[in-house]
């Protein structure tokens, strides 16, 4: 399998849930609001014999009128209407951004033309319940009754080679997803499991729903992972995209 992060840039981010572009050349942490987390934001681009699967969709920014997320997959060689299924982890506004796009005219539709998209059906209805700022509904709403779109239902199976886990940790119905061909295991904990230091430290986030149960899946992941020899994906890790044992 072939492994691509498509990297939107680093950001750090605080109480107020904004996103703040962040240049290390130039920036510093210390300047930001107190508490700010310094965070990479990066979806992946994973390719099977069977898929070209996209896990999560990013912050959904553009840049002269074209989707960052398309860009990436463009400047990767992938044609936005060659992804095949979009692995959603959950839909806060910085993995979901891009699930959709909008053009005068069109209206708004799912942004991978040609993808089935997979969610947990509990999240899809937290988040128009839950709402901003946490997440953006208006980009949301092309998930609902959309024939692109497979409403999963607790744990299972796509297509003999996906596992996916609802977990409740970070978010009450976010789930994690692996990745198994030809003897090789590509784990995916999104927020989670969203950088290398927290796999290594017990570390229980205030930000997470159930931090304490995050932490616990973490070191239950790591180890399983270090024994079968896992690589695993890191969304939020600024300096560590993939990691393999």
């Amino acid at each position: 399998m072939k492994i691509i992060p498509l990297s939107e840039g680093t950001f750090t981010i605080d109480k107020t849930k904004l996103f703040v572009p962040f240049d290390d050349t130039k920036d510093s942490l210390h300047t930001r609001s107190a508490g700010s987390l310094l965070v990479e934001i990066q979806p992946f681009v994973v390719i099977t014999s069977k898929d070209i699967l996209l896990l999560d969709t990013g912050l959904g920014f553009e840049k002269n009128g074209t989707l960052q997320l398309h860009q990436n997959l463009m400047d990767a060689g992938i044609n936005p209407s060659e992804v095949t299924k979009v692995l959603m982890s959950h839909l806060h506004k910085d993995h979901a951004g891009a699930v959709g796009i909008e053009r005068e005219g069109l209206g708004g539709r799912l942004s991978l033309p040609d993808a089935t998209y997979y969610l947990q059906r509990t999240e899809l209805a937290f988040a128009f319940q839950k709402g901003f700022p946490s997440f953006i509904t208006g980009e949301l709403v092309c998930l609902q009754n959309s024939e692109q779109v497979v409403l999963l239902e607790g744990n299972g199976t796509i297509d003999d080679y996906i596992h996916y886990e609802i977990t409740g940790a970070h978010s009450p119905n976010h789930q994690v997803f692996w990745i198994k061909e030809n003897g090789e295991t590509i784990f995916y904990g999104a927020d989670d499991a969203p950088q290398l230091q927290q796999m290594k430290h017990r570390f229980a986030a205030k930000y997470d729903y159930n931090g304490k149960k995050a932490m616990e899946l973490r070191q239950q992941w790591w180890e399983k992972g270090e024994k079968e020899k896992w690589t695993f994906l890191f969304y939020h890790d600024v300096k560590n995209a993939v990691w393999s044992f």
